[in-house]
């Protein structure tokens, strides 16, 4: 009661949350209600709280996790509860018991199937109608700090339930003065509820439960008393020794045998059996002796599997009469028992030695043992047996090793598997689920055959990765490589605009494709629709689920039916996923996605042997999509067959695995009610538009450059890719340039021409002419102002005016230029050349001519005459900017 001071008591004042245990007489209403025993501590003793100061013959009690939501009830017996112990008074107590035990389990079913509050709430008003005075029935909910909360809260179905029921204050009917105690039982249990939504679009909801206390034996007892005991012992005894009793000749016995009924809400008993000629004695050390005579049976079958590995099951189907000699928990809805050898087992190898044989003989007055095979048993006796051949495996795994405990409790609680399975599902969200894809999830079967891919459907194929992973090139080699497949087109998403992936204009590209088609004969269409492949390629920062929504939510479910997806690849381009050290781009392992993706395309470093870059990513990504088939192609060029039918997959999609994992991945995909979530770090797309040609040269110089800029977090002004089409100088021939940063490669090629999607009205300009060319730039916190600036120092640069010339600007190779021409000028009076200097009358000496001033001013004048020629010239010359458009 200490360990709960702190915890329990402290929290919760209601007495539903306490734990305690009672004996006999002590279990009063009054008592259990108060939650505060205040009798002497040696009143509950089991010697003085039974009928008249006698021993207890019965006891509850109740369990409760001291910080967690569970709890349990019990009642246990003292005395075993058949013949020939069974008093008159634990006869009423056990059958009071075991009828409350029933109302329990079927108040637990029937409030799981209930679908509304308000249904919860009448059925829980006529549970109470129902119970007296002396009986109470409740169900309450409990959050994970054991705190009792409303059944009507929001979070109801997360929460652990308690429900319970008490038969108060029993009287001895018998005895005829006072009364017995109460008899109480309570079982904490979890639901789950799957919302499906049937094909005329009307949703119901899906229920599961599981019991989350039923490990917890439900019926026990002890014999407590000396009479009984000693009955016990000496009825064992004196049928060993004596050479013949009532029950015939003892065979053999042993340990380690397990008794079944088809109670199911027994648990199977561990104890000793004994086998005689005419039945047989299984001894319990808390039941005692359970005596199955011939006189009470009407057949015994033995089921082995004829393999050793397989548990045996001896099947005992019995007489109504055979019921007082059994323990309460063993009256079951059939009249039959299962005992259970397991293999390699000493009972097990003492059972065919010593006793298959004799039981066989047809002559033996005895029992007559028939052999069945596995359809010879009963829906219920395959349950069980089942049940039986998991707990032997269960127990055979090394108590080390992982999952032994689990494996333990599901063949311990068998209905834990198919719960789970329920609960995976209903607890990842609240968004229907088609009632054709329920048994996929709940892993139950496969698609039905009427659901599989149709013949006549288009075969989507996506090809999808980061910019600059190479999907364009992939997309062009199993275009040009592999027109067997049938006609090809090929969507390419906008990428002249801000946006990295159109939902509507992808939409509106299906419309257009079914319409063509639907414009042929009929006879034609058919066979189009047979021959006809779309390739989806995307690129950028775009989750592939987005695209698979467009499709499952385009308006004309006509379209919807006529396209299927058959497989999705990623092209990963190690150089350019990580923005620094090791914090990948936005969207790189969501593009990855287990339930989306099927295969994934690393396009570099697949040369050299286990790179480290290869090796490291491909262990990320394995761990993101277990699932997902990883395919070598260096820039694009798949070279084995096997990962080309790989990427054109029909059907790899819509696999029972890929379904499955698309419910837990993305819940409420099918309706198109998923949210990717934003981009971080913020990926900014802008589209420059230009007519005017680019100089190839400053323009390649220009893209190397830009990897020696990158700035580190917050990676502010950063351009990490360039995507467009463009004109050079040198050619009229509009090219397909591609910049990835990181990898630093530029790709110049000249677009191919094929089909393309149609045009998007938003990104049209108002003049209602299209620019030639375009740029898409990709980076962080990039500004369009400051990207034009960029551009325009990759094309033709306008002449600058020159400046005029004055003395002081002249350099000293220009005067000396100035000298050589001129220094045989004629001189002024007074001066002449000595071939080497110019000397005056005088006698002084100087390197230049006496008229150098005037020759460096002629020099400046003429100079200057041609800076103005040239400056004329060049207002005359007509300059267009790089984004002006042309008339």
């Amino acid at each position: 009661k200490n360990l709960f001071s702190n915890h329990v008591l402290t929290c919760c004042s209601s007495p539903h949350r306490q734990p305690f245990v009672l004996f006999g007489n002590h279990s009063t209403q009054e008592n259990l209600n108060a939650g505060n025993f205040n009798f002497p501590s040696e009143g509950h003793l089991v010697r003085s709280t039974g009928p008249a100061g006698s021993f207890a013959k019965h006891m509850v009690a109740q369990c409760v996790s001291p910080k967690g939501p569970l709890a349990c009830s019990r009642t246990y017996f003292f005395g075993a509860t058949h013949v020939p112990y069974l008093g008159k008074s634990l006869r009423l107590l056990s059958q009071i018991y075991a009828a409350v035990i029933d109302a329990v389990l079927a108040a637990i079913a029937c409030y799981t199937k209930t679908s509304s509050l308000a249904k919860k709430t009448d059925f829980r008003f006529v549970f109470l109608l129902v119970c007296s005075s002396r009986m109470t029935f409740h169900i309450h909910a409990v959050n994970n700090q054991g705190r009792i909360v409303p059944l009507d809260n929001e979070d109801n179905l997360s929460f652990v339930k308690t429900a319970c029921m008490t038969v108060y204050d029993i009287p001895d009917f018998l005895g005829g003065k006072g009364c017995l105690g109460s008899v109480v039982f309570s079982e904490s249990f979890l639901t789950s509820q799957i919302l499906v939504k049937e094909k005329g679009g009307t949703i119901i909801p899906e229920t599961s439960y599981i019991v989350l206390t039923a490990v917890i034996p439900r019926f026990c007892s002890w014999l407590v008393e000396d009479n009984e005991v000693k009955l016990s012992e000496k009825t064992l005894q004196e049928m060993k020794v004596s050479k013949e009793c009532f029950l015939g000749t003892f065979l053999t016995g042993g340990k380690g045998a397990y008794l079944y009924s088809s109670n199911s809400q027994s648990c199977p008993e561990e104890g000793d059996v004994h086998f005689f000629s005419r039945g047989l004695l299984f001894f319990h050390r808390h039941h005692g002796s359970i005596i199955i005579s011939k006189d009470y049976i009407n057949s015994v079958s033995f089921y082995d599997g004829n393999s050793t590995s397989i548990v045996a099951a001896l099947l005992i189907d019995f007489r109504s009469s055979l019921l007082p000699h059994l323990p309460v928990q063993f009256h079951g809805s059939s009249n039959f028992l299962m005992i259970v050898l397991f293999p390699k087992s000493k009972i097990y190898q003492a059972f065919y030695s010593e006793v298959f044989s004799p039981w066989q003989q047809q002559d033996n007055p005895g029992l007559s043992l028939k052999v069945i095979q596995e359809d010879g048993l009963s829906v219920e006796q395959k349950r069980l047996h089942s049940r039986a051949q998991e707990f032997f495996s269960a127990l055979s795994h090394p108590a080390g090793e992982k999952w032994s405990s689990l494996k333990l409790l599901s063949a311990k609680l068998p209905e834990l598997d198919w719960f789970l399975q329920h609960f995976s599902v209903s607890s990842i969200s609240q968004e229907p689920v088609m009632r054709t894809h329920l048994p996929v999830l709940l892993q139950q079967a496969e698609i039905s055959p009427a659901h599989r891919l149709e013949n006549d459907k288009v075969i989507i194929n996506i090809v999808t990765g980061l910019p600059g992973c190479h999907a364009s090139q992939l997309c062009a080699f199993l275009v040009t490589l592999h027109k067997e497949y049938g006609r090809w087109m090929v969507y390419r998403q906008i990428m002249d605009s801000s946006e990295c992936f159109h939902a509507a204009h992808f939409q509106k590209y299906l419309s257009s494709v079914l319409e063509a088609q639907q414009n042929r004969s009929a006879r034609q269409s058919a066979y189009s629709r047979k021959k006809t492949r779309l390739l989806v390629v995307l690129q950028g920062y775009t989750d592939v689920i987005d695209v698979v929504q467009a499709l499952q939510t385009h308006p004309d479910i006509n379209v919807k039916s006529c396209f299927s997806i058959g497989a999705i690849t990623v092209c990963v381009e190690p150089l350019s996923c990580y923005m620094e050290h090791r914090f990948l781009f936005p969207k790189c392992l969501d593009q990855c996605s287990q339930g989306l993706v099927n295969n994934v395309v690393f396009t570099s470093h697949t040369m050299e042997q286990r790179h480290p870059l290869l090796v490291q990513l491909q262990t990320l990504i394995r761990a993101t999509n277990p699932t997902a088939a990883f395919i070598l192609a260096e820039n694009g060029i798949v070279t084995r067959n096997e990962d080309i039918e790989l990427i054109l997959s029909e059907n790899s999609f819509s696999s029972p695995q890929m379904l499955r994992s698309r419910y837990l991945m993305f819940p409420g995909w099918y309706e198109g009610k998923f949210d990717a979530g934003s981009v971080f770090p913020l990926m900014v797309q802008i589209c420059v538009w230009f007519d005017r040609p680019l100089e190839k040269t400053r323009f390649v110089t220009k893209c190397k450059a830009i990897q020696s800029s990158i700035k580190p977090s917050p990676f502010s002004g950063n351009i990490y890719h360039i995507l467009g089409k463009v004109k050079f100088s040198d050619s009229e021939r509009t090219v397909e340039v591609c910049h990835n940063t990181l990898a630093n490669s530029l790709s110049i090629v000249p677009i191919l021409e094929g089909p393309t999607p149609p045009p998007d009205s938003r990104s049209t300009p108002q003049d209602n002419r299209q620019p030639d060319c375009y740029l898409v730039f990709i980076g962080c916190s990039l500004k369009e102002d400051s990207l034009k600036d960029w551009l325009r120092q990759s094309a033709k640069q306008k002449p600058q005016r020159k400046a005029l010339k004055t003395r002081g600007m002249l350099t000293q190779q220009e005067i000396r230029n100035i000298h050589v021409k001129r220094h045989l000028d004629p001189l002024p009076a007074g001066y002449f050349y000595n071939g080497t200097q110019f000397v005056n009358f005088f006698g002084d000496k100087t390197d230049f001519h006496p008229l150098m001033d005037q020759f460096m001013n002629d020099y400046v004048e003429e100079a200057n005459r041609e800076i103005e020629r040239y400056n004329e010239e060049l207002e005359q010359q007509e300059y267009h900017d790089l984004f002006e458009q042309k008339p």
